[in-house]
Formats: structure tokens, sequence, C-alpha cells
């Protein structure tokens, strides 16, 4: 039995504690570089590299969540940063996402009217660069895209939007009535 020292905080506890057990954690194990990266993996990678330098944009942080954003900086010497942060995409509906993001820059921020649209807009980019792609585009993407849009509408229409573009009528949330 091996004694440790003690220390001022071992006076503070209980007789009890005092006796330490030997860790029984496992040591780790070196990891291999084995490359298991399959097909579809090395395709998203391949499409997530050329949509960021296709579209000048950078990726500020991979979310662990299905959610994104997109901004751009302008700065005082006129140079301009275009950021995204977006999951990485590894399947259908990160993937759907990370386009989306890209879209925005893709169309240009302010470029439609009132914002409702430019998400539209956005998503329609997302739906149609995966098809151009290859992408699988699954009825979970079409629901999450319809969601988002009646959530944005809903939004425009709490904010006081008068005019709901045609685009949007498709996404009316249910009980709204849109006036002429």
């Amino acid at each position: 039995m091996t004694l440790h020292p003690l220390t001022l905080w071992d006076l503070l506890l209980p007789k009890r504690l005092l006796k330490r057990k030997p860790s029984r954690r496992p040591t780790p194990k070196a990891k291999t570089a084995v490359n298991r990266e399959t097909p579809m993996q090395l395709r998203y990678e391949e499409i997530t590299r050329q949509m960021l330098a296709e579209h000048g944009v950078r990726v500020r942080k991979w979310r662990s969540s299905m959610s994104g954003v997109a901004w751009q900086v302008s700065y005082k010497d006129g140079t301009m940063s275009k950021l995204i942060e977006s999951p990485r995409p590894r399947g259908p509906m990160s993937a759907a996402v990370f386009l989306h993001e890209i879209g925005h820059h893709a169309i240009g921020f302010g470029t439609y009217k009132p914002r409702c649209l430019e998400e539209y807009y956005a998503w329609k980019f997302s739906i149609e660069k995966m098809e151009e792609l290859g992408l699988n585009v699954t009825d979970r993407v079409h629901k999450r895209m319809h969601e988002s849009l009646e959530y944005a509408l809903a939004k425009a229409l709490r904010r006081g939007l008068k005019r709901v573009p045609g685009e949007l009528m498709p996404y009316l949330p249910a009980g709204i009535v849109a006036a002429d």
C-alpha cells in the first residue's frame, strides 16, 4: 500500500475520503490513422470547399445544431468579409442549412425586400444547388424549408408587413388571410 502525502484539504475531509483508491481508468490507446471516410463524406467536403471558395465566404464557426447565420463586415479600407456559421455538411439537412447560408451571400444582402423574401430566395438557392450537385433533397429538408419560411413570414406580419409577396403566399401561417 502506497501512502500519499497529505494536504491541508485532506485534514478537512472525513477520514473515509482519505483512503485514496487507485484510478481504474483505462489508459488511452494510440489512435491509428485509418481513413474511414465514405465517398459521400468526401463529396460533402468537396462541395463545402467549392462553395466557400466560389462565393468568397469564410466559416466563423461550425455549429453542432441545425441552425445558421450569414453576415458580412465592411471595413474602412473598402474590403468586405463574408461570414457564416452553420453545421458542417454531412447529410441532406446540414447541407441544406449550409447552402442556405451560402445563398444569402450568393444572392446578396438587401437585394430582396422584405427580409422574409430574402429568406425565400436563400432557400431556393439551397434547394436548386443541392439538386444541381446531385445531393438528396429529402422530405425533411422540404419540411424544414416550409417551416422556416412560414416562421419568417409570420414574424414579418407581426412586425407590420402590409403586402405579402406572391412567392410567399404558399407559406402563409394557418389562419392568416392575406389582404390585397
